[in-house]
C-alpha cells in the first residue's frame, strides 16, 4: 500500500491546472469535464445504485466526523470513481477476501477505488522439495 500524503503536501497539487480548492468548488458537470474519457462517460450516464449508497454513506460519515465520531465506511464498489468530495476519509475497498483501508488523498482523484485494493497476492515460491508441488518433492534437498 502507497504511503499516505500529509494534508501539508497537498498545497502542491493540481489536477489538470486546478487546484483542489478550486476541483473541490466545482459543480459536479464541471469537474466531469476534466476528466478522462472512460471516467467522463460513466459518470455522464448517470450513477449506479451501488455508488449513490456509497456517496449517502460518505456524506453521512462527513457529518458524524463533524461531531467527532470515528466512521467505518465499507464498500464492494470497486468501480466507483474518487470524487473531490470523498478527500481526506478511509474508506475499506473489498478485494475479494477482506476489506483494504484506502486512505483518499487528492492524488487518487479521477481514478477507480479498486486500484488502490489489489486483488491478488504477491506469490512467493518455495525452495525445490520444500513447500512445493508433487512433481519436486523427489528432488534431494541441500
Amino acid at each position: 500500500m502507497a504511503a499516505v500524503i500529509p494534508q501539508e503536501e497537498w498545497k502542491g497539487f493540481r489536477y489538470r491546472g486546478y487546484t483542489f480548492e478550486e476541483i473541490s468548488k466545482m459543480s459536479m458537470e464541471d469537474f466531469i469535464k476534466l476528466l478522462p474519457a472512460r471516467q467522463r462517460r460513466s459518470l455522464m450516464r448517470g450513477l449506479k445504485p451501488e455508488h449513490r449508497r456509497l456517496l449517502e454513506k460518505i456524506r453521512r460519515a462527513r457529518k458524524l466526523m463533524a461531531e467527532g465520531k470515528k466512521v467505518t465506511i465499507k464498500t464492494h464498489a470497486r468501480d466507483m470513481i474518487i470524487l473531490p468530495e470523498m478527500v481526506g476519509l478511509t474508506i475499506s475497498v473489498y478485494n475479494g477476501i477482506t476489506y483494504l483501508p484506502v486512505t483518499i488523498s487528492p492524488w487518487h482523484v479521477g481514478h477507480y477505488l479498486g486500484e488502490f485494493a489489489i486483488t491478488n497476492k504477491i506469490v512467493q515460491h518455495g525452495e525445490p522439495g520444500l513447500k512445493a508441488t508433487r512433481s519436486t518433492l523427489h528432488i534431494a534437498s541441500k
